[in-house]
């Protein structure tokens, strides 16, 4: 990892500058004046602390080229100051005056077929147009001059889901800007003809001024895809220099207060890589949005896991969530029945010191009229911002008690995530076009759920080393590099598993030859034993042909009868003397692709451990009769369980979300239900800070939580 900047996180207005952060996104530029003084009395009511501010206001701000109004601004800002709400302050550049596009046509982005993307919506702009560049850091300047010293703002938030709209641009900037890109990367356009592989299809180039980004070809072209890596590359990285312009231009004014940007992760989107971003930032921020469907709560726990890893376990920001429902979805449902409370206190017991809505008030009109908020149209007197309210003295009462500052509790496993991966299984070119890397990892993340068992997300840049499990799924690219850290974490003791489409490829996106899996040249495949010569590939659009193939167990073990793998299946031959075969394709159906009787699940010692290699895909449920019976139940000698931390508790099965955040004097255990039962909980230590939806019982120790409820226990640290 390269050098982070140092972690600093935003002081609210309170006597000692701490407390969870607690508020949301403010324009009060959509409103006339008279609406401020009651936003700011309700914001009282419901014990909001910060707001985010200015976000979408450049117009408002600069509303001419020579015509600069800051004094609503002003206002506002003291408005809440002296009410005691902190501001986060926004660059205000996520939307562009009208002006500057009517003067400037030249920043507007385009798309793949040539065409200008037309102003109008967030991010209008070309991130590698250097007229824009020039007036943005101008308006951040202005800010910094400004602001910089005002004790109101006491944060700066940057840009605002950068990539949302303009990470894809094909316009003549973006093109010179790619170019030069290439030549840093590259240095000489023979490295770069070897990278993309140029010989195939004619397309070798003599100077870097023949690059060419991947515009429209025709309908039936397919992109070379080592150039369309790294145009994704490119995307990711002309936004992070745009994002650290900004950053650093108000730096040189106002370097003492920190520094952030929303990420955008989700197991729905996460479009950056942010392994880099998260090393620019003082802190770390996301905007997470719930995901409809029994794996709610799991995914908002699989996506906060990541975000924890990012933070590299220091606390971390919600800047956006919601109330309720959103309006951006084909269906926009609302949230049931305690899920406003529960899904916020749920980003805390995953690490999260602030938590913070999509927005204050909500619009009366425009885009995202009817996107929740946590004032709604009907006011104040409704369910909802009683809700909001009911929020606020919970995050406040977790404050008094001491929680903000502490950490979240790592899990034994870390399951690796690769943002080039995920975007590597997006090419045309692969086996199958449904491969999803993200949707994978959320996959094994709720098998560990499932099996009674808590993992960590970890960026496959990150060091990993002291986990004791190692899950790789999907991991479509492995370099030579991180396949020799992978053989090494396995020879000193540690177990991997390997997904069915994992290392294929190298960071050019160049086939790995030898046999499958086989990144560096083989060493997987050495470390694995196995050697696979073919993919096998389902679907359901193939008429007439089977659509699933039925796994066997072999051996003692019957953990893996009867699963069903739908989508990829690989043929493999065993390769090393001390494999053990835990499963193999069986039926007729495998037969008729030469698969019976082939080993489909392999396990293999190598050095001091082990390496699983699961040849094939397989569902939530078959994951999770794995992870039990192979994973979950077989800790290896000598290594403390992350339960060393846990209360002894009985009742905590796969039911119950159980997170554990620790400080130097306390610990506190986060309990929330993941199914539609009440769960019994008994010899439950600690003292009770948080029972929402949950009740104590007669018994010392014992409590209920109902569904979607939390309920949160402090107990001294024993370390201390």
């Amino acid at each position: 990892m390269r050098a982070r900047r140092d972690f600093a996180w935003p002081k609210l207005l309170t006597a000692d500058g701490r407390g969870i952060a607690f508020g949301g996104d403010y324009n009060p530029d959509q409103w006339p004046e008279d609406v401020w003084d009651d936003d700011i009395r309700l914001m009282g009511q419901a014990r909001v602390n910060t707001v985010a501010l200015a976000i979408f206001s450049w117009d408002r701000l600069q509303p001419t080229e020579d015509h600069w109004n800051f004094d609503w601004l002003d206002r506002v800002i003291d408005k809440l100051g002296q009410a005691g709400i902190a501001v986060d302050l926004a660059s205000a550049t996520a939307t562009a005056p009208l002006w500057l596009y009517e003067n400037h046509p030249e920043v507007l982005p385009r798309d793949k077929y040539g065409h200008p993307v037309n102003a109008g919506s967030r991010q209008s702009w070309s991130p590698t147009s250097p007229v824009f560049k020039e007036y943005a850091l101008t308006l951040c300047r202005k800010l910094a001059e400004r602001y910089g010293t005002n004790p109101y703002v006491t944060a700066w938030h940057m840009g605002n889901e950068y990539g949302w709209n303009n990470r894809d641009d094909y316009s003549d900037n973006a093109l010179e800007a790619f170019r030069a890109w290439c030549r840093r990367k590259y240095g000489t356009i023979s490295a770069l003809n070897q990278a993309w592989g140029t010989t195939f299809w004619g397309q070798e180039m003599t100077g870097f001024d023949e690059v060419l980004i991947p515009r429209f070809m025709g309908a039936d072209s397919m992109v070379n895809p080592g150039q369309k890596l790294d145009f994704e590359r490119f995307g990711n990285d002309m936004l992070l220099d745009f994002y650290k312009a900004e950053r650093d231009a108000i730096a040189e004014i106002c370097p003492d207060k920190p520094f952030t940007t929303n990420f955008m992760v989700s197991t729905d989107q996460c479009c950056m890589d942010y392994a880099a971003w998260a090393e620019e930032v003082n802190f770390v921020s996301n905007d997470h949005y719930f995901h409809e469907g029994e794996s709610h709560l799991d995914e908002l726990a699989c996506s906060d896991a990541l975000v924890d890893s990012l933070a590299l376990g220091k606390p971390w920001y919600v800047m956006e969530h919601s109330t309720s429902a959103v309006q951006w979805k084909p269906l926009n449902t609302r949230k049931r029945n305690g899920e406003t409370v529960r899904d916020s206190l749920a980003h805390v017991a995953m690490g999260a010191d602030a938590i913070n809505f999509f927005q204050w008030r909500a619009s009366a009109f425009g885009a995202e009229a009817f996107h929740s908020a946590m004032v709604p149209h009907a006011g104040e007197d409704t369910k909802l911002f009683r809700q909001v309210c009911e929020l606020g003295a919970t995050l406040q009462a977790l404050a008094d008690a001491g929680v903000q500052g502490s950490e979240l509790a790592h899990a034994d496993t870390a399951i690796l995530f690769s943002a080039e991966s995920e975007w590597a299984t997006r090419s045309e070119t692969l086996p199958s076009m449904k491969l999803n890397h993200w949707h994978d990892v959320r996959d094994w993340y709720r098998a560990f759920l499932n099996a009674g068992a808590r993992a960590d997300i970890v960026p496959l840049a990150y060091d990993w080393s002291s986990y004791k499990t190692i899950v790789l799924p999907t991991v479509l690219m492995l370099s030579d590099a991180d396949t020799r850290r992978l053989a090494g974490f396995v020879q000193d003791g540690g177990r991997v598993v390997v997904g069915y489409a994992t290392g294929l490829l190298d960071e050019r996106f160049h086939t790995w030859l030898g046999g499958y899996p086989g990144a560096g040249d083989g060493l997987l495949r050495s470390m694995l034993g196995v050697r696979g010569e073919e993919f096998n590939i389902l679907g359901t659009e193939a008429e007439g042909e089977p659509s699933e193939i039925r796994l066997a167990s072999t051996g003692d073990s019957s953990t893996m009868d009867g699963a069903v793998t739908r989508l990829w299946q690989n043929d493999v031959t065993i390769a090393g003397p001390h494999v053990q075969v835990l499963a193999s394709y069986a039926g007729e159906e495998a037969d008729e692709w030469e698969l019976d009787g082939t080993a489909a699940i392999t396990r293999n010692t190598y050095g001091e451990g082990e390496a699983y290699f699961l040849g094939c895909d397989l569902g939530v449920s078959d994951l999770t009769r794995f992870v039990g019976g192979w994973l979950a139940a077989r800790p290896q000698d000598g290594r403390q369980p992350e339960a060393n931390l846990r209360s002894p508790a009985s009742g905590v099965t796969s039911d119950v979300l159980h997170t554990v955040r620790q400080s130097d004097d306390a610990i506190f255990d986060f309990y929330l239900t993941r199914g539609r039962s009440d769960v019994e909980l008994r010899d439950i230590a600690g003292e009770p800070i948080v029972l929402f939806r949950a009740e104590r019982g007669s018994d010392g120790g014992a409590y209920t939580v109902h569904r979607n409820g939390v309920l949160v226990m402090k107990r001294p640290n024993p370390s201390v």
